[in-house]
């Protein structure tokens, strides 16, 4: 904000239904979390310039992501001069932090947004072939920062952050 401080625009919780299995989580599920997050803060995809994601590394897991926000975020701009979303995750330099991995996330966000700067994927080397797939062809620019990344110059910096879990 103007201000300096950061506040939560919206939010949301959804159960994924059936799944493959827990490396495999429910894309739609996730696509309609993103969707519903987005109503409740009144937002639109071209609001958001930050994507802190869930992002583990798994290589079924992370595609099955990287669609459902390629889906939500990316194909659906209706202003083709929307400024580039950055997708980065903090996993990749932390390790997962089990329960604690959707505040460490938020952390990590409002630290991102303050500082109007993207924090580089950790261990990023080679892109797996499917997230790439996933997020090319869209009718929005996204990356995925391997070094710090400034953000798009804006009045207000706005962020979304995905974190899943299970029981």
């Amino acid at each position: 904000s103007h201000d300096g401080a950061a506040r939560v625009g919206g939010s949301a919780v959804r159960q994924d239904g059936r799944s493959a299995s827990l490396t495999a989580p429910n894309g739609q599920a996730q696509q309609n979390v993103l969707t519903a997050a987005l109503g409740d803060a009144c937002a639109s995809p071209s609001d958001l310039s930050l994507m802190e994601a869930h992002g583990t590394g798994t290589s079924l897991g992370d595609p099955i992501e990287a669609n459902a926000l390629a889906a939500v975020l990316l194909l659906h701009v209706s202003d083709g001069n929307a400024d580039p979303l950055a997708v980065s995750s903090l996993k990749a330099n932390a390790g997962h932090t089990e329960p604690g991995a959707g505040l460490a996330g938020a952390i990590r966000l409002i630290s991102q947004l303050g500082m109007a700067s993207s924090a580089p994927n950790a261990q990023l080397r080679a892109l797996n072939p499917h997230v790439f797939s996933a997020l090319r062809g869209t009718n929005r620019m996204c990356h995925l920062p391997v070094t710090s990344t400034a953000l798009a110059e804006s009045e207000w910096q706005r962020g979304g952050l995905s974190s899943f879990g299970y029981a």
